[in-house]
């Protein structure tokens, strides 16, 4: 039997061997990290090691990270109206997102529905900051200060938005800013302090580590959010209830081999190409998008004209090949990308949309394996609908 390929590294990465046995290790262990005895700090020390690895990655203080159990939670947690700042309340009229933000940052948080506001994007996907800058204008000048949040890698087509630049933009209107860094992290430099965000949120599946696991950092631990879950003292007050020890020392481990992961970008942005440019030789109509933006090597947006993508996934599908038509979160409803239609996209096109997502350890072999299945998938999909049109 063929070994499958798996080309949708963007909804999950591959567990990390190293990260496997880690966990194969720490299952045997018992001891609740809050307990005093010699059990339970084993269980404190693997957290706190962690914790130290996770905020190495992305430039912070280990005692700005809170765990959670994944991006969304994360996400949900600090878009907040109210943070805090030195003990003193920090409000917040708006939410402004960006158009192509995943659900998880779209639908507000914790803003009621009509708190929040998108920014447009351009026709390759990068937020229009001179629309940002005057919304925050126009908010401050009636006595309003603003959230800003703005994902730094996008899930579907891989843009990197200019982060920093919209940091620098809320800041100068009183407000503060979230970028969700889950695509972003071991793919391209994750510097808080560079980036000047407020805050930021990861997730450990998207580097190699466990699912189930996320973290919240924050820039200064000065600054906090209202915890989304209350109850016993864990994660500093920060979020209640038993914290997830194995997944987090696994999500650590991963940490570590994600800082080191950029020397493989070149070689997988030429993969990444390689796979475009035959998509292009077997259908010369097909569309890249984003292609003149700067994107994280790893992804690949594409559509070909005509052919719907819920149909496109069963065929690869069946044929050995795993990929997606867009977020993972939002499987099961095939329909238009709302990243692609706010772009400006065509339905009917945006409806075609393919994303590929490789990785470090997708392979060459497999790259020439997917140019025959695309070419055999094409042809039949091709013929098929020559067939229902005659």
């Amino acid at each position: 039997m063929t070994k499958r390929i798996y080309l949708d590294w963007n909804a999950g990465a591959p567990l990390r061997a190293s990260v496997a046995a880690r966990l194969a290790e720490s299952f045997g262990r018992v001891g609740n990290a809050s307990s005093v005895h010699d059990e339970g700090r084993r269980a404190r020390a693997a957290i706190e090691a962690a914790r130290r690895s996770i905020a190495a990655l992305v430039g912070a203080s280990p005692r700005c990270v809170t765990f959670t159990s994944g991006g969304t939670e994360g996400a949900a947690t600090v878009l907040a109206p109210r943070w805090t700042f030195n003990g003193k309340p920090l409000d917040f009229d708006r939410l402004l997102v960006s158009a192509v933000e995943h659900p998880c940052v779209a639908r507000g948080g914790r803003f009621a529905a009509d708190q929040v506001e998108t920014v447009p994007v351009d026709r390759d996907g990068v937020v229009d900051l001179s629309a940002l800058d005057a919304r925050l204008a126009a908010l401050a000048a009636e006595g309003q200060r603003a959230f800003v949040s703005i994902m730094l890698a996008n899930n579907e087509t891989g843009v990197i938005q200019p982060v920093a630049e919209a940091a620098r933009l809320a800041h100068a209107h009183g407000g503060l800013i979230h970028t969700d860094a889950v695509q972003a992290a071991g793919r391209i430099p994750v510097d808080m302090a560079a980036l000047g965000a407020d805050v930021l949120t990861l997730s450990a599946h998207k580097i190699g580590g466990p699912q189930g696991v996320g973290a919240i950092i924050r820039a200064s631990e000065f600054l906090a959010f209202p915890p989304l879950l209350t109850g016993g003292g864990q994660e500093a007050y920060a979020r209640a209830g038993t914290e997830n020890a194995w997944g987090i020392e696994g999500f650590g481990v991963a940490s570590e081999e994600a800082a080191h992961d950029l020397r493989h970008a070149p070689a997988i942005a030429a993969r990444r190409d390689r796979i475009a440019a035959a998509i292009r030789r077997v259908s010369p109509e097909a569309v890249v998008f984003s292609e003149a933006a700067e994107r994280i090597a790893n992804t690949l947006s594409v559509a070909v004209p005509g052919l719907q993508a819920e149909t496109a996934l069963i065929a690869f599908d069946l044929a050995g090949v795993a990929l997606s038509s867009g977020s993972a979160c939002s499987s099961g409803k095939v329909s238009a990308s709302t990243v692609l239609l706010a772009m400006g996209v065509p339905a009917d096109l945006a409806r075609s949309a393919l994303r590929i997502s490789i990785g470090p350890s997708t392979t060459d072999d497999e790259v020439a394996r997917f140019e025959e299945v695309f070419t055999r998938v094409h042809a039949d999909l091709t013929k098929r609908k020559g067939s229902r049109a005659a």
